[in-house]
């Protein structure tokens, strides 16, 4: 991503991506402080996250957590609130699993389990920041969506059902926070490059895209930008992104 279109846009801000290690959120991460924010980046695996965020410098955060626990988010939360005072100004649920399996084959385990990371897990951070947010009337909360979010896919049940629930949230988020001065924002791409593929590479190219017919990770940076970007009294609701 180049960084002059948003070169200090972001400047005196603070904020928080979760997911943050690799792929869309680590991508995020450097874009965001390229452009002049302090940023908070969570994910499980502290030596992965602290490559991500040491580099940056001082005033940045890394925050090594689980966010399938509630003892993690809890942890995220408290570390969060000290670092900046309160909510961050920008909080980007971008933290997610994926895993495929037909309804019939579904561990219902597995499919708390994806919820308890893709649709719990963004709530609670949205809950936790979201009152001091309205009190302030600023605060941007973004969303981290998915095309299968409106679209039925084969074996999809966990995985659709977590970010078709993603999307409700968001949408009351919306109609809520309409007026209040906290913007709520839903970024929905189809299949990015990243390292959630990994596990099912032998399957990219038959009923999955192949890779490098997938969207980057800076698609992903761009799109969060621009929507962040705005004027205050622009609120860029949802962005759909696919591979042209």
């Amino acid at each position: 991503m180049g960084s002059p279109p948003y070169d200090g846009a972001f400047a005196g801000r603070r904020a928080l991506v979760t997911g943050a290690s690799r792929g869309i959120g680590a991508a995020l991460v450097r874009a965001l402080a390229a452009a002049g924010a302090s940023v908070a980046g969570v994910a499980r695996s502290p030596e992965p996250l602290a490559e991500v965020i040491g580099p940056l410098g001082a005033g940045h955060l890394a925050i090594a957590a689980d966010l399938a626990t509630d003892a993690g988010t809890d942890a995220v939360i408290s570390a969060v609130r000290a670092w900046a005072g309160g909510a961050p100004d920008i909080l980007v649920n971008n933290v997610g699993v994926f895993a495929q399996a037909p309804a019939a084959e579904q561990d219902p385990v597995g499919f708390a389990s994806m919820l308890r990371i893709n649709l719990e897990a963004p709530f609670r951070l949205t809950h936790a920041f979201l009152p001091s947010m309205l009190a302030r009337k600023s605060g941007d909360i973004v969303h981290v969506g998915s095309v299968a979010d409106k679209n039925a896919f084969l074996g999809n049940s966990a995985y659709s059902a977590s970010k078709f629930g993603l999307r409700a949230v968001h949408e009351v988020l919306r109609a809520e926070t309409r007026g209040s001065g906290v913007r709520a924002i839903l970024v929905s791409p189809g299949a990015v490059d990243t390292d959630i593929w990994s596990p099912i590479e032998s399957q990219l190219g038959k009923g999955l895209p192949a890779r490098d017919a997938m969207l980057a990770a800076d698609d992903m940076v761009r799109a969060i930008c621009f929507a962040l970007s705005q004027p205050s009294t622009v609120n860029i609701d949802e962005l759909r992104l696919t591979r042209s």
